[in-house]
């Protein structure tokens, strides 16, 4: 199977030479607004790769948490994680939702680790094609053990927040992948949820979930993204109603075990709406095919 630099290897040298981010991230730089250029380059791909009957369903939905997010309330969007191209594959759909859809997708923010600027420059010319947060990444820092590192990690994070809440401020949409990593055949733990969330969700008022089926860029374990694998393939989200974050940690910190941490109930009651949304996207995708 041929990988992505393989198969698109004159677009990727295009975005390269268009790419203007720093290779190396630092606090100055926490924030990165989106290469428009680069993004019209991966629609390209994109629509050699998204087949007929992709789609996105429940668009309402955005439309709602991001009407909430105009009003000044605060909106989250959780995505399942199974590719790179989970949140290209996001603003190509809504991209031909019409105005409204452009309005929605230049106002989301994604959080991203610091490894997609800092994992080679091909990495980085597609990962800036969308405006994101960058974040030193929670599995990362759980692993730490010099304590000088650590201090850096957290104090880098502690800027991110800031970053964070301003955008907030601002009407955007804030998006996370809560695994922190894609989801991989036969690694059930890359499909966990962190913990952390539960500190994410909390300074949010209104959070929707997005489950994903179909997939037309897979991971390649062994290496970067720059060596995964595309394919052609039927995609469809789905996106849940916004629902109250308060009430949905409070549902679950209250359901938590004796012996269970609450943040942890809460991740799994996150996981049980991946689970739902994921269904449901396969169920239409189901349709969408027969």
């Amino acid at each position: 199977m041929r990988t992505i630099r393989e198969n698109y290897e004159d677009i990727a040298r295009k975005m390269v030479e268009n790419s203007r981010q720093p290779h190396r991230v630092d606090e100055t730089a926490i924030y990165q607004e989106s290469n428009l250029d680069n993004r019209k380059l991966i629609d390209r791909i994109l629509e050699d790769l998204v087949l007929p009957g992709s789609a996105l369903y429940h668009f309402e939905h955005l439309q709602m948490l991001y009407n909430y997010a105009q009003e000044g309330y605060s909106g989250l969007i959780l995505m399942e994680h199974y590719s790179n191209f989970d949140v290209p594959c996001l603003y190509y759909f809504l991209e031909r939702q019409g105005e409204v859809g452009h309005s929605i997708a230049d106002s989301i923010v994604s959080v991203a680790a610091m490894k997609l600027n800092e994992e080679s420059k091909f990495v980085l010319a597609f990962t800036e094609a969308y405006t994101r947060i960058v974040i030193y990444p929670q599995r990362g820092l759980d692993k730490l053990d010099d304590p000088d590192e650590e201090r850096r990690a957290r104090a880098f994070n502690h800027r991110a927040v800031r970053e964070m809440v301003r955008c907030k401020n601002e009407g955007k949409l804030v998006l996370m992948f809560p695994t922190g990593t894609r989801y991989r055949p036969g690694e059930p733990d890359t499909k966990r949820v962190l913990n952390a969330v539960d500190s994410y969700m909390k300074s949010f008022d209104y959070v929707a979930f997005v489950g994903i089926a179909g997939n037309v860029l897979l991971v390649n374990p062994s290496n970067e993204m720059s060596e995964d694998f595309p394919q052609k393939d039927a995609v469809t989200f789905s996106v849940s109603p916004p629902i109250d974050s308060r009430e949905f940690r409070n549902r679950y910190r209250a359901a938590a075990a004796d012996d269970e941490d609450p943040k942890r109930a809460v991740a799994r009651g996150v996981e049980a709406e991946f689970a739902r949304m994921h269904v449901e996207a396969e169920d239409y995708r189901s349709r969408n095919l027969s």
